[in-house]
């Protein structure tokens, strides 16, 4: 998904990057949200905000039309979700718009302690660590980039700002406790981006809890 904060419609890019996930096609109906739908508003559980948004991004677009030149660069920018035969786009988003309004009104409690359901969620829950994994520990970064594991923490830790840091060091815990076997671990990693092995003797569980460790030191020692 291509998305950013100045867009017209940000948030439902964000909305809509899930169905990416989940087949690229809208599956909702009258009735019940679908799958990919069902993960946004997991997700959005915890900042209910953004389903405000969408909501708004809809109405906007909906009122301009689809096809607007007015939102053409905009609406490119979005993914092109499919409809189900016999419907249109601007039919779709209605019926997401509808469940995101029921949604709203009455707003599930976050819940916290239930893992993610698909690829895009874990990422939506876990940004911090998706960019920690994606930018440091991608496929062979310790044969291109680094020469060791503790050279690339080093490097996140000079690269990154604090705020980065502590994100990281608030997912992490967070992350390890919906992830209970090492394989759960392992897979729910590889999806935000981890490609490279921990060091030689320790476990990832291990790895992850000691990196928790390095950034807490540096966030206390930095202040």
């Amino acid at each position: 998904m291509t998305a950013y904060s100045d867009d017209r419609f940000h948030e439902l890019g964000r909305l809509l990057g899930a169905y990416e996930w989940t087949g690229e096609v809208f599956d909702d109906t009258p009735e019940a949200p679908g799958r990919a739908l069902q993960s946004y508003m997991r997700t959005v559980a915890h900042t209910p905000e953004r389903a405000a948004a969408a909501v708004s991004e809809i109405d906007d677009l909906l009122e301009v039309g689809l096809f607007s030149d007015e939102i053409a660069d905009d609406v490119d920018l979005l993914p092109h979700i499919e409809p189900p035969r016999g419907a249109s786009v601007e039919e779709c988003l209605r019926i997401v718009r509808h469940h995101l309004a029921r949604f709203l009104s009455a707003p599930p409690a976050p819940a916290a302690e239930s893992p993610p359901q698909t690829e895009w969620e874990w990422r939506e829950r876990f940004p911090a660590l998706a960019h920690f994994f994606g930018a440091y520990f991608y496929q062979d970064s310790l044969n291109i980039e680094y020469a060791s594991h503790a050279e690339a923490m080093d490097d996140y830790l000079a690269g990154e700002p604090r705020a980065e840091w502590e994100e990281t060091a608030a997912e992490l815990p967070k992350f390890l406790s919906l992830n209970t076997s090492e394989g759960d671990l392992s897979d729910t990693a590889a999806i935000l981006g981890l490609r490279e092995a921990p060091p030689e003797g320790v476990s990832l569980r291990q790895w992850l809890t000691d990196v928790q460790g390095i950034i807490g030191h540096r966030l206390r020692t930095h202040g």
